[in-house]
């Protein structure tokens, strides 16, 4: 045992290149052969500590699972499984999350969860315990985590930082969001970033998505510490925390700025792969450069005309896509798009057809509403695509017929040209003192008919943590003001949680506000 776990300490120190040589040159040893025979016949002699020891280096220096000898000592851990202390279950657990289900395999993990149902009470050391989590898996029973979890926040104030983050690693494994385990993870991991590894914080973030959490604090401590520190990152570990943070929907405004300044000086580590990733975070998380948004635009601009010729047509298609949501037209990528559109090439992928399709529809509607030579129309034809509202607009019909007293005074689930949607329209003088109702208003054109488009969108349309708007919908919303309407974006979770009263209240103050700037100035602009 002492021989085996000595040549998995050295081993587990070595790089992937070292590890495969050293691994063959082991394999190939005599002793090595001889040790695993040994070990093989004494097995069932050994003691506990032994015996899931060296079953823990047997597997990590990659002996195949179907052998004997690990099938056997498998078997030798079933047979004495009520003798072993909780740091052997720990390791035991540790080795089995390793390991692929077979019949014994799945005999002992079971045998191992009612052990340490019986032990959790017993168990004490945080450590001990995120081994134990990662072994019951994702397939335990919830009464189980529960217990776990129970055990871990019992002990969640001796929280050091390597804790936190094997705590945070463990619950992925067992597919359990605890928000107080989380959050107690969080703050601690919060003190101590700055002795976080490259990778260690790409896994927390990675963990983050995995669970859904979402902690605002947590991701700015992230991004604010690798900011401070860009100096000491490369270009390509920006970029990777960049795909994490676009993955949780969260913006890191001042590391994309750095970033963006990086891909303008030098645009050469971009190939194709890293190019669309950059396109994609940035569209999503609707972030354009102040003071360079030109360069920025020319020099992803230039890289995509670079790799047009070996791009597919889904690589081309989402490329362009990017860059309209943003409002930029990259004419030659579109000339290109559009040729292999009319050849019907693009929409030939039946597995991401209706993807397709929709990025397809839009990068038409952007090469018109975003087009330098499209004139806000002086009437956009409108038609209600039905006279009832959904559940979770219900609310607002009724606060708006409360406030404006008459269904003739708004209008719901109006449908526009371009295959937009907005959920109620009013219309207003040119002072924004007064409503009008629809039908004095329709089918004719009045400059002096101000349009206010209300939109209740779900907390997921904007960035975590703040009220910036995601690519789509901070797209939506640019085109919605080009056709003369005043945006009005509603987070329709907070306005569900008000009462009555307060819904009234707040549609007043948003419908009679001498405030309501253009979108331009108040979603592209704003990176903050």
């Amino acid at each position: 045992t002492n021989c085996l776990t000595t040549v998995w300490k050295l081993f587990k120190n070595l790089s992937e290149d070292q590890q495969r040589y050293e691994k063959q040159l082991i394999f190939e040893h005599p002793a090595f052969v001889k040790l695993c025979q040994q070990l093989l016949r004494d097995s069932r002699r050994m003691t506990r500590g032994d015996l899931v020891f060296s079953l823990h280096a047997v597997v990590n220096l990659g002996v195949p699972q179907n052998t004997l000898l690990v099938q056997t000592l498998v078997r030798v851990c079933q047979e004495k499984l009520n003798q072993l202390d909780n740091r052997c279950i720990s390791v035991l657990a540790t080795t089995l999350a390793g390991l692929d289900k077979d019949k014994n395999v799945s005999a002992l993990q079971a045998g191992l969860q009612l052990l340490v149902e019986q032990r959790i009470p017993s168990i004490r050391d945080i450590f001990i315990l995120q081994n134990l989590m990662k072994c019951v898996g994702k397939d335990a029973p919830v009464f189980l985590k529960k217990k776990l979890e129970m055990a871990v926040l019992k002990e969640i104030d001796h929280l050091t930082f390597p804790n936190a983050l094997r705590v945070f690693l463990a619950l992925v494994a067992m597919n359990y969001c605890s928000i107080p385990i989380l959050n107690a993870c969080s703050k601690k991991i919060q003190e101590s970033v700055h002795d976080a590894s490259f990778r260690q914080l790409i896994l927390i973030l990675e963990a983050c998505y995995s669970l859904q959490y979402r902690n605002v604090n947590l991701f700015s401590a992230v991004a604010d510490y690798v900011n401070s520190t860009a100096c000491l990152w490369d270009k390509r570990q920006i970029f990777l925390f960049l795909s994490a943070f676009e993955a949780l929907g969260f913006q890191p405004s001042e590391l994309m700025g750095v970033f963006a300044e990086k891909v303008t000086e030098d645009p050469e580590f971009l190939n194709l792969k890293n190019l669309l990733i950059v396109l994609r975070v940035y569209s999503r998380l609707n972030y354009i450069p102040r003071g360079q948004k030109h360069l920025f635009f020319e020099t992803l601009h230039n890289c995509l005309n670079k790799y047009l010729p070996q791009m597919s047509n889904t690589e081309l298609l989402r490329a362009v896509y990017s860059l309209c949501i943003l409002g930029y037209l990259p004419h030659r990528a579109l000339d290109e798009l559009l040729q292999k559109d009319s050849r019907n090439e693009i929409l030939s992928d039946d597995l991401y057809q209706e993807q397709n399709e929709m990025m397809l529809r839009c990068v038409r509607t952007c090469m018109e509403l975003d087009s330098p030579s499209f004139k806000k129309p002086a009437f956009v034809p409108t038609e209600n695509s039905s006279s009832l509202v959904s559940l979770n607009l219900r609310k607002a019909q009724e606060a708006l017929i409360e406030l404006l007293g008459d269904e003739n005074m708004f209008q719901q689930n109006v449908q526009l040209p371009y295959k937009y949607h907005i959920d109620f329209e009013i219309r207003m003088d040119s002072e924004r003192k007064k409503v009008l109702p629809i039908s004095a208003t329709d089918d004719h054109a009045d400059s002096s008919v101000q349009r206010l488009a209300f939109l209740f969108v779900p907390l997921s349309a904007f960035c975590v943590g703040t009220t910036h708007p995601q690519g789509k919908l901070a797209m939506k919303t640019r085109h919605l003001n080009k056709l003369g309407y005043h945006v009005i974006l509603v987070l329709n979770k907070k306005f569900q949680e008000m009462t009555n009263e307060d819904a009234v209240e707040f549609l007043k103050g948003k419908i009679y506000s001498e405030n309501s700037l253009p979108f331009s100035e108040v979603t592209l602009q704003d990176n903050n």
